[in-house]
């Protein structure tokens, strides 16, 4: 499957190592085709990875991944073109983060969320949020004692949402649907709740589980 990742930072650099371990090809898209992080992740693909624009990298997907940081993302699906992600499932990996004031906290909560506006500046698209409760080092092939760990999704399509399950699985998580796009209230929270223990803690190295009986 070809792979079309808008943002070239740490979580945009992991899941696109992710997929062309699983064999697929992927275009790692930021505002500049000649972005240095995407063209030195690139070389080390085996050819399975190229660099472009956000335009390129929309059109090249047949799944596409946003992760961008907040600040950007508006900016770069109006650069990718709505319309190349028209009928595309996009996994929203961003957390709608406001980093004004110092420590992190979410510009956005209660009535409304980042994956919610994410599925409106992409009207066309079957928006997803996944991949947003964890720290990018153990997004792919997770290892913890309590193995596999839970990634929790939400989105409005169900075909979608099975297209991000199989990802999820081939990644190494459980993954539990939580409903619609406005299930993504709850799940940027969850961001916060990472965020706060890491700071705490001074380490990345957590998940979460759903625990049943």
């Amino acid at each position: 499957m070809r792979i079309g990742i808008l943002g070239t930072g740490d979580v945009g650099r992991t899941l696109g190592t992710g997929f062309v371990e699983l064999g697929h090809e992927v275009t790692l898209g930021s505002r500049d085709a000649n972005n240095e992080k995407a063209r030195g992740w690139a070389e080390g693909t085996g050819g399975r990875g190229t660099a472009g624009t956000f335009a390129e990298a929309a059109s090249f997907g047949e799944l596409a991944v946003l992760a961008t940081s907040w600040a950007g993302t508006e900016n770069a699906i109006r650069l990718a073109g709505p319309r190349n992600l028209a009928g595309k499932v996009v996994i929203d990996a961003t957390n709608p983060l406001d980093f004004s004031q110092g420590m992190p906290r979410l510009a956005v909560g209660h009535t409304d969320s980042g994956g919610e506006q994410v599925q409106r500046w992409l009207p066309g698209a079957r928006v997803v949020k996944a991949f947003n409760s964890v720290g990018y080092g153990h997004m792919v092939q997770p290892r913890f004692p309590c193995n596999p760990p839970t990634m929790f999704i939400a989105g409005d399509d169900e075909g979608a949402k099975r297209t991000v399950t199989d990802v999820c699985t081939a990644f190494g998580w459980e993954t539990i649907d939580t409903g619609g796009i406005e299930g993504a209230r709850l799940l940027e929270p969850l961001c916060m709740l990472f965020l706060n223990y890491a700071f705490r803690t001074q380490t990345w190295d957590h998940a979460f589980k759903l625990l049943r009986k």
